[in-house]
């Protein structure tokens, strides 16, 4: 499951810094996570640290991009191989 931000967000610019697989950038108006590269911090951390850092809980799973843990580490280990290579 790739997380979302949502509306909510005050574009307080802690959780860019904090995402290990560069998933998440300045929007048009808010952040946004590319659900492409979000793995919810499987492979590097036990819990997503964008979830752990943000002041205003406005990063839920997106429900448009429901992954199992499984696929999350699949995602993982590609984005991994596509840094290295």
């Amino acid at each position: 499951m790739a997380l979302m931000i949502t509306d909510e967000c005050i574009n307080c610019d802690v959780c860019e810094p904090e995402c290990p697989n560069d998933a998440i950038s300045m929007g048009i108006e808010i952040y946004e996570i590319d659900p492409n590269k979000c793995t919810e911090c499987v492979g590097h951390f036990d819990e997503p640290q964008c979830v752990q850092v943000c002041p205003v809980e406005c990063i839920p799973i997106n429900p448009e991009h429901v992954e199992s843990r499984e696929a999350l580490l699949v995602k993982y280990t590609r984005l991994q191989q596509a840094k290295q290579g």
